[in-house]
Parts: structure tokens; C-alpha cells; sequence
């Protein structure tokens, strides 16, 4: 009996000193769970960042493409897959996230659309101000041709306001927009109802900062009339042919700029793109559009050498020129580009359906 009892008592230390262990890990465990130290912790903490980042991607998708097929649906997950936040965003994914934009603008109301789009031609007038005020300075001391290339730097500031501040411009919408209804998703009547409503928004609030605050620099001493005159001639002094080209240049960098912003995670880099894109128009003397209406309208209005049907055919000539720049070289393109990804994901999801039911059909044989 006692060499029984004596063999008993290890047994009941031994699990005494289990369950102190048990108790003391657990409180151990539940205090590191609170500090997230443990090594174990760590790994799912990071798996379970990674999972919720997974997830956030695919209701997006799922939500945002209701209108594609199952089918399509999956093979634009896959190659528009953008959980990693230290790279760069992929190329579908930038093409997703734009398409997804361009759907939202779609769906606002008249009202919002030109309201939006009026007060980015309103914002585009306080880079045209700027660039006059800069040029009556430069002009007295330089040449009036590096006096106009130097003034032309501050060019991006207006841009930067409309990019950061989210209205509507349709040089930045032309590309944007279209990628609805190259995929079937938009009828092409809405499209050009939008860029319609978009253009007239754009070129009203033009005007008025024109009509308004070119007088208002006038008065001020700002600039001159012969200011306002140079500049007109170095916007229309080119034949017709000349202007369409330098538009679709500038439609073509306007739509590259609106795919890198997109592309950038922060706002820091979404401005030093639209300055370098934008600032380059300047530099090179590219005719834009919006800008270009502000420049010529304010010629028309205050200068000595425009007159209605100068600005009329400008305007139209100019607006064509971006809208071929913008849909041909960037939306149709780039999203060829991305149907061929597409398609080539199609092509190994149906790959791997057969690849898995050739291995189930085998493991039953």
C-alpha cells in the first residue's frame, strides 16, 4: 500500500505541475495575443492583413463587374490581382479601377456632371492667369520667346486643382469614359451625351474666367492687351492641319496622365505626375482644348486679333484633335492590351478545369 501511494504522488505533482504549465502558457499566451509578440501570432496576423486585403479586392470586383459573366469575371480577378500594397499597381488593375470610375461618372446626374465639369473650366483659368501675369513680368526683361517658354511652367497649376480636386475635364475623361463602351457594358448615345454635357461645362466656366478674370487682370495691371494678343498667336499662328496633330499629342499625354494617376497610391505622386505631364504640354506648346479655349476666347473678348469665327474653328479643330488622341492612342489601345491578357486567362482557367478533372477521372480508374 504505501509503496502504491508512494508511486501515486509523482503522479498527482506531475499533474499538479501540468496544469500550473497549462495556466501559466495560457495567461502567457493571452498577454502576448494583447502584445502580439508570440512568432505563431505574428504569421497569422499578417495572414489574416493579407486575407481581409484579398477579400476587399474580390467584393470589389464582385460588385463593381456584375455586368461581365462569371466566367469573364474570374479571369479579371486574376489578372487584375493588387494585394500587394509595396508594388507597383498592376497593369489590369489600373484598367479595372479606371473602368469602375468611368461606370460611377455614367451613373451621376445631369446636373452633377456639369456642375463638376463648369468648375474645372473655372480652374483651368487660374493656370492661364498665372502664365499671363508671369509673361508681362519676363517679358520686359527676356525675350518674348523664353519668356513664354519660362512662364509656361506654371502651367500644371490649374491641372493640379481639377486632378486633385476631382472635377470633370474631358481631356482627362475622354479615354476614361470610353472604356464602358468598348466593352459592350455603355451605349455609345450616353458616351457622347456625357462628353457633351463635359465639353459645354468645361468651355462655359472657360469663358466666364475669361470674360471675369482677365478683365479684373487687365484693370490691375497685370498684363496688357498686347500680352493676351502674343499668346493667342502662339496658340492659333500654325495651319489647321498643324493644330489637329499637336491636339492629338496633347489628347494622347492627357489620357497617359490620367492612367498614372491612377496608377499612384498617394496624393504626393499624383501631383508630381500631373505637373510633369502637364508642365510638358506647356513646354512644348501643345494645344489643349480647355486651356486653349480660355487663351483664345480672352483674345477675343480683350485682344485686337481674334474674331468669332477664328475661335469657332479653333475650338472645334482642337477639341477633335484631343478626343482622337485620347480614344485612339490610350482607351483603345490599352484596353486591347487588357482583352489579350483576358483572353489569355480564360484560356488557363479552361486549362486547368481540364487538367483537374483529367486527374479526378484518373484517380477513379
Amino acid at each position: 500500500m504505501s509503496q502504491n501511494n508512494d508511486d501515486q504522488k509523482p503522479d498527482k505533482q506531475s499533474t499538479d505541475k501540468q496544469n500550473i504549465n497549462a495556466t501559466d502558457q495560457s495567461q502567457i499566451g493571452s498577454k502576448d495575443e494583447q502584445l502580439v509578440v508570440v512568432p505563431g501570432k505574428i504569421d497569422n496576423v499578417h495572414e489574416d492583413d493579407d486575407e481581409q486585403e484579398s477579400a476587399a479586392t474580390e467584393n470589389l470586383d464582385d460588385e463593381d463587374l456584375k455586368e461581365f459573366s462569371e466566367e469573364d469575371k474570374e479571369s479579371i480577378k486574376k489578372v487584375a490581382n493588387d494585394d500587394n500594397l509595396s508594388k507597383a499597381k498592376s497593369y489590369a488593375s489600373i484598367l479595372v479601377e479606371q473602368f469602375i470610375d468611368a461606370k460611377e461618372t455614367f451613373q451621376r446626374s445631369l446636373g452633377s456632371l456639369f456642375t463638376s465639369a463648369f468648375t474645372a473650366g473655372l480652374e483651368l483659368g487660374i493656370s492661364f492667369f498665372m502664365i499671363l501675369a508671369a509673361f508681362a513680368i519676363l517679358n520686359q526683361i527676356l525675350p518674348e520667346q523664353y519668356a513664354m517658354v519660362l512662364s509656361s511652367l506654371l502651367y500644371p497649376i490649374g491641372f493640379i486643382i481639377v486632378v486633385i480636386g476631382q472635377s470633370l475635364l474631358f481631356t482627362e475623361q475622354t479615354s476614361l469614359l470610353s472604356l464602358p463602351v468598348l466593352n459592350g457594358i455603355e451605349p455609345l448615345w450616353k458616351l457622347l451625351r456625357l462628353w457633351g454635357i463635359v465639353i459645354v461645362g468645361n468651355i462655359a466656366g472657360g469663358c466666364l474666367f475669361a470674360a471675369l478674370m482677365i478683365g479684373l487682370g487687365l484693370n490691375m495691371q497685370l498684363f496688357t492687351v498686347a500680352d493676351i494678343d502674343a499668346y493667342a498667336h502662339h496658340v492659333l499662328g500654325f495651319d489647321w492641319w498643324v493644330i489637329f496633330g499637336s491636339a492629338i499629342l496633347a489628347g494622347w499625354m492627357m489620357g497617359v496622365a490620367a492612367w498614372l494617376v491612377t496608377s499612384a497610391r498617394d496624393t504626393i505622386s499624383r501631383i508630381l505626375l500631373v505637373t510633369l505631364i502637364t508642365g510638358s504640354i506647356g513646354f512644348l506648346g501643345l494645344h489643349h482644348s480647355i486651356v486653349g479655349n480660355i487663351e483664345v476666347f480672352a483674345a477675343f473678348m480683350y485682344g485686337n486679333s481674334v474674331d468669332l469665327t477664328n475661335y469657332l474653328i479653333f475650338l472645334a479643330v482642337v477639341l477633335a484633335g484631343n478626343t482622337v488622341g485620347g480614344v485612339v492612342f490610350v482607351a483603345v489601345l490599352k484596353n486591347r492590351t487588357f482583352l489579350f491578357d483576358i483572353e489569355k486567362a480564360k484560356e488557363d482557367n479552361a486549362q486547368d478545369k481540364r487538367n483537374k478533372i483529367a486527374r479526378l477521372n484518373n484517380y477513379e480508374a
